[in-house]
């Protein structure tokens, strides 16, 4: 009688499936029966500053502090090629990877930069940081923050997991239906339900990266040679060379582009000249 009772009370459930409040009604039901009360008990807990985390070990949820450490650095150094190489041989001793890669070079300010975006297992993270910082000839600015996601995480894991039991009961439904219409519409919920699985999981793999990786960004740059200032006498021999030729260079190509005019006033100038050669010719001859 017991069984009969509890099938008839699932089908009724299945069949409320097709009214979209009654639907939410029916998911929310099955998921108060399985999860909430946990969840629920979990954050009760957690806000009343329940140190020991019960809930969240029963749960098999990995309790210890999450922390995204990141840092930013800016020096200056004297050789920029051989800094580069420094930072990139102890990143790689320590287990982190370069990211991104940016050089720059300002002509104003006679001057070459080069941005680096560095990806290091947290634990090496201060290592790396000490390691930069000792070959800076002179640091302009140092920055780290960390963030506590601890929370953030144990809320996915719980939202993950709660998700995972609905599909599981689902699943259970699934064998006991016994119309196509039923099966239709549990299948359909299995496939919604999978679809924010994965999301979920999609969350909690990128916040696990973020943990597990610190992301520090270093830039640092330096100043060209600079070139003879200009009081030396060669050096203003030259410079006066160099100005006259550069002078004539510009009468050259400006004449180049006023040559209209000037082929004006050769033109000109020939005919003058004729016109004055046959108006002596005319005295002459009278």
């Amino acid at each position: 009688m017991r069984k009969v009772f509890t099938a008839g009370i699932l089908m009724l459930a299945l069949s409320a499936c097709n009214h979209g409040s009654d639907n939410k009604q029916y998911e929310a039901m099955v998921a108060d029966k399985v999860m909430a009360p946990r969840a629920a008990q979990y954050k009760a807990d957690r806000s009343a500053g329940d140190e020991t985390d019960d809930e969240a070990v029963k749960l098999n949820i990995d309790t210890s502090k999450k922390l995204i450490k990141e840092g930013e650095i800016n020096f200056e150094t004297s050789n920029i090629k051989d800094t580069r190489i420094k930072i990139l041989h102890s990143l790689a001793k320590l287990g982190g990877y370069l990211a991104e890669e940016n050089e720059t070079n300002n002509r104003e300010d006679i001057q070459n930069t080069l941005a680096l975006t560095l990806r290091v297992p947290s634990k090496n993270f201060d290592l790396l940081l000490d390691s930069i910082s000792s070959n800076a000839d002179k640091i302009d600015s140092k920055n780290i923050s960390v963030k506590d996601v601890t929370a953030q995480y144990m809320d996915i894991k719980i939202a993950l997991y709660n998700k995972k039991l609905l599909e599981s009961r689902y699943q259970d439904l699934l064998k006991k239906a016994d119309k196509v219409s039923d099966v239709l519409q549990i299948e359909n919920k299995l496939t919604d339900i999978r679809t924010a699985i994965d999301s979920t999981q999609g969350q909690l793999n990128y916040l696990t990266r973020q943990v597990a990786y610190s992301t520090l960004k270093v830039e640092f740059y330096t100043h060209k040679v600079s070139q003879n200032t200009g009081y030396s006498a060669g050096y203003k021999f030259l410079s006066a060379i160099a100005g006259g030729w550069g002078m004539l260079q510009d009468i050259f190509f400006g004449l180049i582009g006023i040559w209209p005019v000037i082929m004006a006033f050769v033109i000109l100038f020939v005919l003058l000249k004729r016109w004055r050669k046959r108006r002596r010719a005319r005295k002459n001859q009278s």
